[in-house]
């Protein structure tokens, strides 16, 4: 573990002298220690960090929900539910699509429909707080489309677990389905009317039993989340989201901060782990083309989200850009995939697609003003807001009138 830490590290320092983000370099040291590629191996079985990188993952997304108020949810819910449901519409549809144009079969559609549209929480939260765009205008539809996606994502594997499984009856997809939605719900009713109470709980001067506590609440509630067929992270999401309005809210982000870095780095180092370079030349062109798909699907739904909150080009290529990787969720359908016994070219396929996205995702976010350069600026409202990173414009002020000079005169 020391090793996944230093090496993790070395490769970070390494990359930030030539400006790379950390999180495609945390996955490389994954892949090189690793047990698929030769010399040194640190780590012979992924399952070996398989907590730690849960712990990773729960914190992340416990960050992201501290970020995320609960008055966005109220004042924005309807733009929220929009722009979400049309990147979900957009990306779930093109996965949906592309699953039959490979002919893999039914059930494998349906796994490459989540694959290529659902983005990687993990890495959208890291490239934010990376490029320092946490206050970003745009920040908040992005976390919104997250939030959409994630309640998508619950009722997603409840729904497809009986197919992957062979179950033919319709009660027990129900009663799955029906035991995670409410779940869901309770969270839901805990953070809108609970956080007084959760507040008084949390509250202490003491930093070491703030810690303490609000650890012990974020992963609880995600492990509880897990047992009612609800991922992890959303549980941990919706804990951050209720402590987040509290008046320990500020110092939870302060205390978070340094829990969050280091073990959301062994998530991604984990991620590298499970990864084997020997299986992606077989499917090289499906993960080519895949790539492509989302590029271009991401790039509509982010000038649909621009223009449902009337933003300009700058913020529209933010989005696109930002929500482009995929992570940990396509893992996990890879995992279900080989264990419900799908075709073989499935799981070096999504490990590929993962990979190149992992990587593609926070550069592209780091240089989204190229992509802004060439968007449509016809797509967006007039009153759409200043692009970021361009100067502040201002129309020049008319000149002033000279103002009549007074004259005296003296009589002689």
């Amino acid at each position: 573990m020391g090793g996944a830490f230093l090496a993790a590290a070395l490769l970070a320092r390494l990359g930030s002298r030539i400006e790379l983000p950390t999180i495609p370099l945390f996955i490389l040291a994954g892949i090189l220690l690793g047990p698929h590629t030769p010399g040194i191996v640190l780590v012979s079985d992924p399952h070996d960090l398989e907590m730690l990188s849960a712990l990773g993952l729960v914190l992340l997304l416990f960050y992201l929900g501290l970020e995320f108020h609960m008055d966005d949810l109220k004042t924005g819910g309807r733009k929220m539910a929009l722009a979400g449901g049309t990147y979900l519409a957009l990306n779930v549809g093109a996965g949906l699509g592309f699953g039959f144009a490979l002919g893999w079969g039914m059930s494998e559609a349906l796994v490459l429909a989540g694959v290529l549209g659902i983005s990687s929480s993990a890495i959208v939260t890291k490239v934010l707080v990376d490029l320092g765009r946490i206050g970003n205008p745009e920040t908040k539809p992005i976390l919104g489309i997250i939030v959409v996606e994630d309640i998508f994502l619950a009722l997603y594997l409840a729904a497809l677990q009986p197919i992957l499984s062979g179950a033919t009856s319709l009660q027990a997809a129900l009663m799955d389905g029906g035991k995670a939605f409410g779940f869901l719900l309770l969270l839901a009713l805990a953070a809108r009317f609970g956080t007084k109470v959760i507040g008084r709980l949390m509250n202490t001067k003491d930093d070491e039993l703030l810690v303490i506590s609000f650890l012990g609440a974020a992963v609880f509630v995600a492990g509880v989340s897990e047992w009612f067929g609800v991922a992890d992270a959303i549980g941990a999401f919706m804990v951050g989201l209720m402590l987040g309005s509290t008046t320990s809210g500020e110092r939870i982000r302060k205390l978070v901060h340094p829990l969050r870095d280091a073990f959301g780095a062994i998530f991604f180092f984990g991620f590298g782990l499970s990864i084997n370079p020997g299986d992606l030349p077989s499917v090289l062109w499906p993960v080519l083309a895949a790539v492509g798909v989302t590029l271009a699907m991401n790039v509509f739904a982010g000038l649909a989200a621009a223009r449902v909150y009337r933003f300009g080009a700058g913020q529209a290529a933010n989005i696109s850009t930002t929500l482009l990787a995929r992570g940990e969720f396509a893992l996990i359908l890879a995992t279900m995939a080989a264990a419900a016994g799908l075709d073989p070219r499935l799981a070096p396929f999504i490990a590929g697609y993962v990979l190149v996205l992992a990587v593609l995702g926070p550069l592209a976010a780091g240089r989204s003003a190229w992509l802004a350069r060439i968007l449509p600026g016809s797509a967006f409202s007039r009153a759409a807001a200043p692009e970021l990173g361009a100067e502040p414009t201002a129309e020049p002020l008319p000149e002033p009138e000279p103002e009549p000079l007074e004259t005296s005169r003296r009589s002689g």
